[in-house]
């Protein structure tokens, strides 16, 4: 009776290769000339993260799986990292894998020539073993062979291997293989087997196309020698990594062209590039599934059910994205998009050309699909790609703008270059949707230049419309009251549209909070989020979730916040079909703000890499809110010269997206001071804010960053402590205050209290100091507020260090001296009974080395009195001596 796993069914497809192969048709020699690790370019990029992640994970026993599609350097990246871990050639077994080896007994001479086991597996196998046997018996030799040199097995090219029995001893040689040994194991596509047993043990590791794709300064740094011979340009290589996406095999193939042939193309059309998608990429592929890609390539975002939905278009059949994935071609999930697929972005562009037949068609029929499911801008612009005009004024006519305020708007912005004039002449309505999508796009000027040019007949009949747009624009300017005053009026200027109204309400909100009033925001924004649920648009319901933690964090409640964010994206999460939405980047975004309040700088820069992505792919404008916080945790940890590497690329983006200068220019000119204020460069902080006064003198507040107004005179009152100019720092400070009146947000009102102790510690001493910085550090600690520290590094550095020994032993202190680089035990928080300013003042004089007679001349006070401050310093330190007390007083930081 043959064994079970000699083979599966009479029509098995693998059943003659399962059957095994006569002897002397593997010959041990030619096996073993598959046995190289492939050469690393010296030009080759250093990648020390990704290095680390290989050295982790190749443990004794512990197992590597690299999977991407072709071109993601896979097998360059285990190569670099196994030599920076130090591991000789001598100890590397790569195996590189081809669809021959789906053969058992090939597959297990192939191991035995690997790992240098001397016994062949024919012999176990004529003896009746199965292969797991054969393997078994293999691994055990192997074991008894055992060193203390560390070994590593790689299994280059595992998408090669479908055979059912060769997965089975693949599964049992990583199961069982020996502790001096670790395995690597890379494809293309997933691994054909359950991991989590491995994964329980801690021996598993998974590096993705996340991780190896380059980063924005990674392809920066790749083409540096290309930068420096001025080949290239910044804005060329940012635009080049937006294509590319960090695709690194597409990128060296364009360096390398670049170094060798003085024609320039563009990198879709890099002889080279196109050779590497039409074979490498696509190869394997039939002209049918590759037309189905072109399908999926000209709608850019796409799913299973809308791809279905086109399938009469699409001829010879399609290739559903899902698929697509699964056969490792370069096709992402969309994180947090549900099960909506994206071509990567340089090889869409190539398959858009040339235009396949029936375009017209699947644009039209793209845009019914969305029109069914109450996506708005998805059918909007569809119907602009089919030229269809009628449709075009059909959809805007009847849905609703307001619908744009939770989606993705950047394709119709777009759009708007080609939009025939006359289109939006017929259509006033398709003017107000187009003035939402510029508004949106912070394009506020030609989102007026629209509704300015309406007929009065037009504006009558839109006038509610019209007046949410406006007081939306002017929310958006940072003008809090004119745009609270134009919501009312939208409100009350008659019938008007649900979407309307939820919209109007999130800009009350938004203005209510940054005027301080919060419980009427709180109200408004209940009021939209009512509107949202009736609506039954998870978009505008995730934006009201986001205005709702803005407020949340207005009042300085930092983990409300972030548990109502949470609660949010993992509402959002659940909607399995949906297309992109702002609100949940909005989500995301400013939970990356709480956690940057919160000093947790690692959670926030993963969360950045992807939210920030998004939103540059959807143009939204929280991507300025993303590259600040990119700048603010830079400037903390001192990186003060990639700080403005991100100020820069801000302000080219946001020109690139003709941005109005007003919104997005005051918050870099205040992000550059403050970094200027850390090199101590005082002129240049002064200059920046003359630039600034007149937006703080117009008292803007903008929606993105509600605290910018307040800050702005912290930063004035630091440049005048930086100055020597004390009274004037005390008096811009008092004058912030008396502005701010009782709506002052709970974190500038932080930021201006630990300048207020900086100043009495100039005017009263320290002690008094201590005791407003010890107030303070209780405050912030109910929330783990500590980015105003973090703000203030340099100017409380002294203070803290003196204050430190007296605050409590709790996680927030560990962090305030992580931040400032401060050791030491905890002491008494406050004496039995405190030193008071007379007695501090003959303290210090003491510590000074003064005697009696010279402290009271100086003090003007007698004799008799300098004694009894002395004595009564002693019994409120408990000392006996001026020695004790100098030493007892430093201890508690009163010296």
């Amino acid at each position: 009776m043959k064994s079970f796993y000699d083979g599966y069914a009479a029509n098995d497809e693998f059943q003659s290769a399962n059957s095994g192969l006569q002897r002397g048709e593997l010959v041990k020699d030619l096996l073993k000339q598959r046995l190289q690790a492939p050469a690393v370019p010296a030009h080759s990029l250093a990648r020390p993260h990704l290095d680390a992640l290989i050295i982790d994970a190749l443990t004794p026993r512990g197992v590597l799986f690299v999977d991407a599609p072709c071109g993601y350097g896979k097998s360059h990246a285990v190569a670099m990292g196994v030599r920076a871990a130090g591991i000789g050639e001598e100890s590397v077994r790569w195996l590189q894998l081809s669809s021959q080896d789906n053969a058992p007994t090939r597959f297990l001479s192939l191991l035995s020539v690997a790992l240098d086991i001397p016994e062949s597996c024919e012999s176990s196998l004529q003896g009746g073993a199965t292969f797991l046997d054969a393997l078994a018996i293999m691994l055990l030799a192997l074991k008894k062979t055992a060193t203390e040199r560390k070994a590593i097995l790689v299994l280059d090219g595992l998408h090669h291997i479908t055979n059912p029995a060769v997965i089975a001893l693949l599964q049992q040689l990583v199961a069982d293989i020996p502790s001096h040994f670790s395995v690597a194991m890379l494809s293309r596509q997933a691994l054909p087997y359950e991991t989590h047993a491995l994964e329980l043990e801690n021996r598993f590791t998974r590096i993705g196309t996340e991780k190896l794709e380059f980063s924005r300064s990674e392809t920066f740094e790749f083409f540096r020698d290309v930068l420096s011979d001025q080949q290239l340009t910044t804005v060329a290589i940012d635009h080049l990594y937006d294509l590319t996406e960090g695709w690194p095999t597409p990128l060296a193939l364009y360096r390398r062209d670049i170094l060798q042939s003085s024609d320039r193309h563009a990198v879709s059309e890099t002889p080279g590039v196109e050779r590497f998608l039409k074979e490498s990429v696509l190869g394997s592929l039939t002209p049918g599934q590759v037309r189905s890609l072109r399908a999926t390539s000209e709608v850019g975002l796409c799913s299973d059910e809308l791809l279905l939905a086109l399938e009469s278009l699409v001829p010879d059949g399609i290739l559903l994205p899902s698929e697509a994935c699964e056969r490792g071609l370069p096709i992402k999930v969309m994180p947090g998009w549900g099960r909506w697929y994206r071509l990567n972005p340089l090889l869409m562009e190539w398959l858009r050309t040339p235009v396949m037949a029936s375009y017209t068609d699947r644009m039209l029929a793209a845009s019914r699909w969305f029109g069914s499911r109450n996506q708005f801008p998805e059918a909007l612009k569809y119907s602009l790609l089919a030229g269809d005009t009628e449709e075009v004024i059909r959809i805007a006519s009847e849905g609703s703008e307001a619908l744009l305020l939770g989606q993705d708007t950047a394709s119709l912005l777009r759009l708007r270059k080609s939009l025939p004039a006359q289109l939006l002449e017929r259509s006033p309505r398709l003017r107000i949707v187009y003035s939402w999508v510029h508004a949106i796009g912070g394009q506020f000027r030609q989102a007026l230049a629209l509704i300015d040019g309406m007929k009065d007949e037009e504006f009558q009949e839109y006038e509610a419309r019209i007046c949410a747009l406006r007081a939306f624009i002017l929310r958006g300017e940072g003008h809090v009251l004119p745009a609270l005053d134009m919501a009312d009026r939208a409100l009350a200027g008659g019938e008007f549209s649900p979407q309307g109204q939820l919209i109007t309400q999130m800009v009350r909100a938004s203005a209510l909070c940054a005027s301080g009033r919060f419980p009427e925001a709180r109200d408004a924004n209940r009021a939209a989020s009512r509107l949202a649920r009736e609506a039954g648009d998870s978009g505008s319901e995730a934006l009201a979730v986001y205005a709702h933690a803005r407020i949340e964090l207005g009042k300085g409640a930092l983990k409300h916040a972030e548990q109502l964010l949470r609660t949010g994206l993992d509402t959002v999460i659940q909607e399995l079909a949906r297309p992109a939405r702002i609100g949940e980047t909005r989500l995301q975004l400013n939970l990356v703000l709480v956690l940057w309040h919160q000093g947790r700088y690692a959670e926030a820069d993963r969360l950045l890499v992807s939210c920030g992505r998004h939103a540059e792919q959807a143009r939204d404008l929280g991507l300025l809110l993303a590259m600040s916080i990119r700048v603010l945790m830079c400037r903390s940890q001192g990186r003060l010269e990639d700080a403005f590497v991100w100020v820069g690329r801000a302000e080219r983006t946001m020109h690139t997206w003709q941005v109005d200068e007003s919104l997005y220019v005051p918050v870099l000119e205040a992000l550059k001071a403050s970094c200027w204020l850390a090199q101590n460069q005082l002129e240049n902080v002064a200059q920046s804010l003359a630039r600034l006064q007149p937006y703080r003198e117009a008292g803007c507040v903008p929606e993105l960053f509600p605290m910018m107004p307040g800050l702005l005179d912290c930063l004035q009152v630091r440049l005048d402590l930086a100055r020597g100019e004390t009274v004037r720092a005390r008096e811009t400070l008092a004058n912030s205050r008396r502005r701010y009146g009782e709506a002052i947000p709970w974190g500038v009102d932080l930021h201006m209290r630990l300048l207020d102790a900086i100043l009495v510690s100039e005017d009263k001493g320290v002690v008094a100091a201590q005791k407003k910085l010890l107030a303070v550090v209780a405050e912030a600690e109910k929330e783990h507020f500590i980015s105003p520290f973090a703000e203030l590094k340099l100017e409380l550095g002294e203070l803290m260090e003196r204050a430190y020994g007296q605050l409590p032993d709790t996680p927030f202190r560990s962090a305030l001296g992580q931040l400032f680089g401060i050791t030491g035990k905890v002491l008494p928080a406050t004496l039995a009974e405190p030193i008071s300013d007379r007695e501090q003042s003959v303290l210090e004089l003491i510590a000074k080395g003064l005697s009696n007679q010279a402290i009271a001349d100086q003090l003007h006070i007698s004799l008799h009195t300098v004694k009894t401050h002395a004595r009564r310093i002693n019994a409120k330190l408990e000392v006996r001596s001026r020695t004790q007390a100098i030493v007892r007083a430093r201890e508690l930081g009163l010296l």
